[in-house]
């Protein structure tokens, strides 16, 4: 089967990108420790992280892994920053490493809230969320022992956010977007979806505060507001794209109807941006888009539109085709084969992802997938 729409290239921002195959956002959690940081919660990009990434460069777009903001936006052990000169100095280097293998290059930006542990933070304080919350065992989150294998454990406890704190985080995406720009990223990715902070922020499964942050939805956009205006106002809106999850339930955080989907969708159309990158809850076990659902997406927003979740090529192919989205971003597919444009082109069959290895470790289940010519 001929996939001519997927691999058909696409103006995205500022780029003219080969193909619309693009690479979801994957949490590896392969990142090393900091100098002088602490021990076994990681944060450095590494050379083992710009081969993973550069054997991936014939993607149309690569979007990075999600990656911390600040070192209290920390909720993974082994999940990468992008605060820090060492941190910026890694990333460059895994930047120019895809460029130079003719790819195009995101970074993820992410506060995780309350999917965070007190042995990850500052001072070893409870995370921070929108209100004070509780989910228990709803949200896990990952740790390394003492040997760096990764380990899941419940969440600790939210605190409610101060307003000098939700402040200085709006401040906090912002710096990272220039740290990223500054780091050689053709574009940076707001996470804005899977219950992390502002997806916490939005609905009123986690976010019942009595301020200018909380009640109406429009307060609850308030907070992505301030943040899509410091991040365009800081690197351009050309460079900006954001992803949510606007139905379905992740991290223990449950989202809206479909009108308030499309009212969060409308402001962010506002802010004429890259893209929007709308992760789809089949992927985790909900139910599909209806077709009605899409054409009122596409209707409400008027960039380019990426797909993401229980997607094959045909599928994608096929809403491509029938303008419904743009692209599309495959996640698990991409971990397993380093070659995937190249095998849609050839209708090759797909290398299967082992799930014991997606996070943390070293090169086994990472680097080794062996691509068509292998």
């Amino acid at each position: 089967m001929s996939y001519s729409a997927l691999l058909s290239p696409i103006n995205v921002g500022a780029m003219r990108l080969p193909n619309r195959v693009f690479m979801a956002p994957l949490t590896r959690l392969r990142s090393a420790d900091l100098p002088n940081g602490t021990k076994n919660i990681g944060g450095l990009p590494t050379p083992l992280m710009a081969t993973y990434y550069t054997q991936r460069a014939s993607s149309g777009l690569i979007i990075t892994e999600a990656t911390d903001i600040a070192a209290d936006a920390k909720g993974y052990a082994g999940a990468p920053g992008v605060f820090s000169d060492a941190q910026i100095a890694g990333w460059k280097m895994i930047a120019d490493s895809v460029h130079q293998a003719g790819g195009h290059i995101a970074m993820q930006l992410w506060h995780t809230g309350v999917v965070s542990h007190y042995s990850l933070r500052p001072q070893g304080q409870p995370p921070v969320s929108a209100s004070t919350v509780d989910l228990g065992d709803a949200v896990r989150t990952s740790l390394r022992d003492d040997e760096g294998k990764v380990y899941r454990v419940t969440a600790t406890p939210a605190r409610e956010m101060t307003t000098a704190e939700i402040k200085q985080t709006v401040d906090d995406f912002a710096s990272a977007a220039r740290n990223a720009i500054e780091a050689g990223m053709d574009v940076i990715e707001i996470h804005g979806a899977h219950g992390y902070l502002i997806h916490q922020f939005l609905y009123e499964s986690v976010n019942q505060r009595s301020d200018e942050y909380g009640g109406s939805l429009e307060n609850r956009m308030r907070f992505l507001t301030e943040i899509l205006t410091a991040v365009t106002s800081a690197i351009g809106s050309d460079k900006v794209g954001i992803r949510i999850s606007p139905l379905g339930q992740f991290n223990g955080v449950d989202a809206g109807s479909e009108d308030d989907a499309l009212a969060i969708i409308k402001l962010i159309d506002s802010f004429n941006l890259a893209y929007l990158h709308i992760s789809e809850p089949d992927w985790a076990g909900g139910k599909p888009f209806t077709a009605e659902f899409r054409r009122q997406i596409r209707d409400t927003y008027h960039g380019v539109l990426i797909g993401a979740g229980g997607y094959t090529a045909e599928k994608a192919d096929a809403l491509i085709r029938d303008g419904l989205i743009d692209a599309v971003a495959f996640g698990r597919s991409y971990i397993a084969n380093p070659d995937l444009v190249e095998r849609f082109h050839q209708n090759a069959p797909l290398n299967k992802a082992n799930s014991a290895t997606f996070y943390g470790g070293d090169q086994e289940g990472y680097t080794d997938y062996p691509a068509l010519a292998q």
